[in-house]
């Protein structure tokens, strides 16, 4: 894709695990973690695993499934108090966002002081920084064949990300997509 595309995923599950057991408790789910910080992992399912420090966890769902296996996973999550890991439901809390096309470092500029750029920032990087003057998550969700930055933020702040990313997108002729514009 030579244009950039802006796809709303908010609809798909998600979830966040924070705690000392949480790594321990998402291999027991079957799950293959990042194995530092600001590190995301694609599953063979398609979901994906960011590790945003030591102990706290954001999963993705899976675009091929509706994110069906999430949505189970947090649906069947009980509090054992011998475990040291409790769950943080993201759906209503953070927006998703995906941004892609051919020019996602220099777009995101714009907007972000962070450099994003391939040398700086590849495939399966996380960023915990600002976007638009939102605390946001940035994730190198791409391929070589397809570049895609995922982006988390307040979700009730969505809809002026949603403005401020059209108006960067501008000068790229990016423009709204569906969720075919990641297959």
């Amino acid at each position: 894709m030579q244009r950039c595309a802006l796809i709303d995923l908010s609809n798909l599950p998600r979830l966040g695990l924070r705690g000392t057991d949480s790594a321990a408790y998402l291999q027991g789910k079957g799950y293959q973690l990042p194995d530092a910080p600001n590190q995301a992992r694609l599953q063979s399912s398609g979901e994906r695993v960011l590790r945003l420090s030591q102990t706290e966890y954001f999963l993705l769902g899976s675009l091929t499934d509706g994110g069906a296996r999430i949505a189970s996973d947090e649906a069947g999550w009980r509090y054992d108090d011998g475990q040291a890991s409790y769950l943080l439901p993201r759906q209503d809390s953070h927006a998703w966002l995906a941004l892609t096309g051919a020019h996602l470092p220099e777009l995101l500029a714009k907007v972000c002081g962070v450099d994003l750029g391939a040398d700086a920032f590849p495939i399966g990087a996380v960023a915990q920084t600002s976007v638009a003057r939102l605390n946001a998550i940035v994730v190198n969700a791409g391929t070589e064949k397809l570049p895609v930055f995922q982006l988390l933020c307040d979700r009730a702040s969505a809809h002026y990300l949603w403005g401020a990313l059209l108006d960067a997108m501008q000068e790229f002729g990016g423009k709204p997509a569906g969720i075919e514009a990641l297959q």
